[in-house]
């Protein structure tokens, strides 16, 4: 089997492909990856062939919105050079999407660690109803504008999100992140975290041995900066904190705060160091977390955040961080009683178990191959 993996080229996208690559190599299938030059490394350490683009922001998840017909013409391209038989994308990459229905091929969606649009049935409460609706909706005027674009008959299809699914959609959080009652369509399924990362070159030092809190910043979607409660928790309090700025903008950490703050490729060392992990609660930082039986402490601002952090508060393995404005101490206290909550803890390793168990690269890889048959 031929499988084409055209992800969206940033890590918490780029990574869970690469994974489920390793496993379709190892079981003897032709692999590709398309992407930007810039991930010919960590596609080589994963030991996958990369078909590079020119254009790298084309599959960039902060360009998704604006950049579908670029994707498009890139995946198109790449379809007609190297004759898949399937491909692999992920959520939000609607170029891919388009390009497997010209070309009539199935194509395996790589989503994020919970749900984000309308469920078929069960109750998830009348706001995130509205939300998941309005997102959907939202997310459909994009991929319809590029359907048009790229001159493909309007579609008929019972349910609206039927075309984002593709033939298969995996989930890579685990069922007790959704309602307890949520009916998912049958398209979608969970497989788990899917979860690769390349190796740190060495261990990060740390100038002393005070308790640790890994922090990842997300977008702020126009929300509020984490920065002023990062400095205020993290100033005369227990813990010294390692901030990932992800694809976050200039850090803004105070001079007496204890932040060490960069830009990584992985976070797995860190987060094994960590008593807690604190987050806008994106899915890579999310699943990092439970894969390690850390609790975390959330933020949420825009995008798929308000419904992870939703979904692990539900689930009992996160608190909230205190909002803007709020006092010093109580961001202090917040950090402190995360990371010594028992039962906190112990949920996250209970979850994190499941999912470390759940073999997600095998059920990822046999959905792959099910879709090409």
């Amino acid at each position: 089997m031929n499988v084409l993996l055209c992800p969206l080229s940033d890590p918490g996208y780029l990574y869970p492909a690469l994974a489920v690559g390793r496993e379709l190599r190892r079981r003897a299938h032709t692999v590709r990856v398309l992407a930007g030059p810039n991930a010919a490394p960590v596609t080589t350490e994963a030991g996958l062939d990369l078909s590079a683009v020119t254009d790298a922001t084309a599959l960039s998840v902060t360009q998704w919105s604006v950049r579908g017909p670029e994707q498009y013409t890139a995946v198109a391209r790449a379809v007609r050079r190297l004759r898949p038989d399937v491909l692999v994308t992920s959520v939000l990459c609607h170029g891919a999407l388009v390009a497997a229905e010209a070309a009539d091929l199935p194509v395996v969606v790589l989503g994020l660690t919970a749900h984000l649009w309308p469920y078929r049935g069960g109750d998830a409460g009348p706001a995130d109803t509205h939300d998941r609706t309005w997102r959907l909706t939202e997310t459909l005027k994009h991929y319809g504008a590029l359907r048009e674009t790229a001159g493909l008959a309007p579609r008929h299809d019972r349910f609206p999100d039927t075309p984002l699914l593709g033939t298969a959609f995996l989930l890579r959080g685990h069922p007790l992140l959704e309602p307890a009652d949520a009916e998912l369509p049958p398209a979608v399924s969970h497989v788990g975290p899917c979860w690769w990362e390349p190796e740190p070159a060495a261990s990060e030092p740390l100038p002393d041995t005070r308790p640790l809190a890994y922090v990842h910043l997300g977008r702020t979607f126009g929300g509020t900066s984490l920065w002023p409660r990062l400095n205020a928790a993290f100033t005369a309090g227990t813990h010294r904190a390692v901030v990932e700025l992800g694809r976050s903008g200039a850090p803004e950490a105070a001079p007496d705060a204890d932040l060490i703050v960069g830009r990584r490729p992985w976070m797995s060392p860190l987060v094994d160091r960590a008593d807690l992990v604190l987050t806008n609660a994106t899915s890579a930082p999310v699943l990092a977390a439970l894969l390690h039986g850390k609790p975390l402490l959330v933020a949420p601002n825009g995008s798929e955040q308000q419904v992870l952090a939703t979904a692990c508060l539900r689930a009992g393995v996160a608190r909230r961080l205190p909002e803007s404005g709020a006092p010093a101490a109580d961001l202090r206290a917040a950090v402190e009683e995360t990371a010594n909550d028992p039962q906190m803890r112990s949920r996250a390793e209970e979850i994190g178990g499941l999912l470390a168990d759940g073999k997600s690269e095998t059920r990822a890889a046999d959905a792959v191959e099910s879709a090409a048959r």
